[in-house]
């Protein structure tokens, strides 16, 4: 009779050593990964072609808050569902050249009574506290009151002394009014909300 010998030590399994990828793994993998780039891109596409919108500012009406050639996102969507209120930086169509864009902050909502003397500007009797004028683009003039129409905005630039405005050509209907301004996305060094 034929005896196993036994040894003493436990036997060891040999390890497995996995086998390359197939080519055929290595395609579904591009696949999977081109199909999310896709719809990544549909879906920023649409938040951005119906929700916001880049634009560029052009001009020095709203220093020190946005600069000349600053690009910045305006939210296209949020006055559907929230009212216009005061010191919201609004972007609508100028109300001389429909096919011109302008940028202003809303300073008075349908009913107000604005009036400016010496530059400060009372609403409803109220000076209005405007942190975002810097001394130097304050404005010393006066205008007239200003009852605003329903469904009508009066703006101003905060650069007051070189905006073109309400104070020039009358209070902006809400039909004309697209956008918010809510993001300073370039250049890098100012990124950061609209106040």
């Amino acid at each position: 009779m034929d005896e196993t010998p036994i040894s003493g030590e436990t036997p060891v399994a040999e390890p497995v050593v996995p086998s390359p990828p197939q080519s055929s793994d290595s395609f579904f993998n591009l696949k999977a990964w081109a199909r999310d780039l896709v719809v990544s891109l549909f879906i920023a596409g649409v938040f951005i072609v119906f929700l916001y919108q880049p634009v560029k500012v052009e001009g020095t009406s709203m220093m020190p808050q946005l600069y000349d050639q600053e690009r910045i996102f305006i939210n296209k969507f949020v006055y559907k569902f929230e009212t216009i209120q005061q010191g919201d930086v609004i972007v609508f169509w100028y109300p001389l050249d429909p096919s011109k864009s302008y940028i202003k902050r809303v300073i008075g909502l349908p009913g107000d009574t604005v009036r400016i003397s010496g530059g400060k500007v009372l609403v409803n009797g109220k000076a209005l506290a405007e942190p975002y004028v810097a001394a130097e683009y304050f404005d010393r003039q006066s205008y007239p009151p200003v009852i605003v129409e329903p469904d009508h905005y009066f703006v101003m630039g905060d650069h007051r002394n070189s905006s073109n405005d309400s104070r020039a050509w009358g209070t902006v209907a809400r039909s004309y009014i697209y956008g918010k301004a809510v993001l300073v996305y370039w250049p890098m060094k100012f990124f950061g909300r609209v106040q």
